[in-house]
């Protein structure tokens, strides 16, 4: 095999290797550190849904969504909300339609990390590794 083959193929796996990290990476739902509601699964994708606005104990909640057609998104959509981005398309666009809900607010990584540590009422999810004592996870993914 020529040395730039060689090259080539190795210069093509890692590019393949680093945009597949965020896709492997595991997730979690963070909310802010003074927030003592459990959350499992199954309220966490109420929330998102817009099913229901309030966290267990009673307190406001306002989810936050990462970027649409980004890694982290579509993790979550299969993983917590086990629908593609096709369905909640159509499901956000009949509920908006009707006056029903709305979707949750699209922030970028780092928005969603500083906006969940500053407000008691936001919910979001980031990469696992991004956690720290600025937030509570409450769960993985």
């Amino acid at each position: 095999m020529k040395k730039s083959t060689v090259y080539q193929v190795c210069i093509l796996l890692t590019t393949a290797l680093f945009f597949n990290l965020p896709v492997n990476a595991e997730m979690a739902v963070i909310v802010h550190p003074s927030n003592s509601a459990s959350l499992d699964k199954s309220v966490i994708s109420k929330i998102f849904l817009g099913k229901t606005k309030k966290f267990p104990g009673g307190g406001a909640v306002v989810p936050l969504n990462q970027a649409e057609g980004s890694a982290p998104r579509e993790a979550f959509n299969q993983n917590v909300l086990s629908k593609t981005s096709a369905q909640l398309k159509a499901y956000w666009s009949k509920l908006v339609f009707t006056g029903k809900g709305t979707p949750p607010k699209d922030v970028s990584v780092g928005e969603a990390k500083s906006l969940v540590a500053s407000n008691p009422n936001f919910i979001g999810y980031i990469d696992s590794a991004e956690a720290d004592a600025s937030v509570k996870v409450v769960m993985s993914f």
